[in-house]
């Protein structure tokens, strides 16, 4: 879901502490610093007297003040970095520090245009806050290859799993190099949303940007950002998650209420990330017959082209645990 007003502004005041924590902590340094070796911070002080002094000389006509400025500095840095190497402190211990040094714990770095955009950190603590309201992470933590079981299949069950299995553990070993969309459909209960997750919990563990969303929420929340008017600056922004993340996933398809609005923007989904090859991973209780007659024939289309496609059959586990249990 898009980040709130009041979440937004949380993320910058999460960067205006870390700027203060990291000030505290260079303030802290310096003082160790210059307790320890009271040269050196004569030789900070020298330095506005000499750009002081090089730059009365420049008014006054003298054309090599800068190089000499230049000269100085230099020996004075040189000095100082001496200084710090005799007492045992790194060079670098008096640099600015900056947790994140893309974008100097702003949140914003600036294109080569001059466009400042968000940096990748923020756009991690973006996805951290999505994460949680879309409750992936508790998802992942449940779902995950390594709770992968073949118990309940038996038979051409278990043949359709195994492939699906193999073809999610490629579609996520390939991912980087290899764009591809995944359709997992077919009955109650077999396992298509617990793959979604064991693809899900491996993309997310390799730095990838992941949102998961049940059908019925999706198309809920574009309702609701689309006709209430108090909440449409947040459409875009929300266009902006929805069709750039690495990995969309859309779960249970087919058990929102459909209607044009639905159509429409599930067509505009599946085509502005192809446009972008940005990969969808759609699972459905829906056959393919029934999946043409529900929508479009563009959707349709656009499914059984550009998907990847894996059925599933078998008992409905859920229920098959829950009499293990009893």
């Amino acid at each position: 879901m898009a980040l709130t007003n009041t979440q937004y502004e949380s993320i910058l005041k999460g960067y205006e502490k870390t700027q203060d924590h990291n000030r505290r902590l260079l303030e802290s340094r310096k003082n160790q610093v210059y307790a320890a070796i009271p040269e050196y911070r004569g030789l900070e002080d020298a330095i506005g007297s000499l750009s002081l002094s090089a730059a009365r000389l420049l008014l006054g006509g003298d054309d090599f003040a800068h190089a000499r400025l230049h000269s100085s500095l230099e020996e004075n840095r040189l000095h100082r970095q001496q200084l710090l190497a005799e007492y045992g402190f790194p060079a670098d211990y008096l640099d600015p520090i900056y947790t994140c040094p893309c974008c100097k714990d702003t949140g914003y770095v600036r294109e080569e245009g001059g466009l400042s955009v968000k940096c990748h950190c923020f756009r991690r603590k973006e996805l951290e806050l999505l994460y949680d309201q879309s409750n992936i992470r508790d998802m992942v933590a449940r779902e995950n290859f390594s709770t992968l079981s073949y118990e309940y299949y038996q038979g051409e069950d278990l043949d359709r799993f195994q492939a699906a299995v193999a073809i999610s553990q490629k579609f996520v070993e390939n991912f980087k190099e290899d764009y591809r969309n995944l359709f997992f459909y077919g009955t109650v209960g077999t396992g298509k949303s617990f793959l979604s997750g064991c693809i899900a919990d491996c993309l997310l563990g390799a730095g990838y940007s992941v949102i998961y969303f049940s059908a019925a929420s999706l198309f809920e929340t574009l309702a609701r950002y689309s006709f209430g008017w108090k909440e449409k600056d947040c459409l875009q922004d929300f266009y902006q998650d929805l069709y750039g993340c690495d990995l969309l996933i859309m779960d249970d398809l087919g058990t929102e209420i459909t209607n044009s609005f639905v159509t429409s923007q599930l067509f505009a989904c599946l085509n502005e990330r192809a446009l972008r090859k940005k990969s969808i991973l759609i699972s459905t209780n829906l056959s393919l017959e029934e999946l043409r007659d529900r929508y479009s024939d563009r959707i349709f289309s656009r499914v059984t082209s550009n998907f990847t496609l894996c059925k599933f059959t078998g008992p409905d586990i859920r229920i098959c645990k829950k009499r293990s249990k009893s």
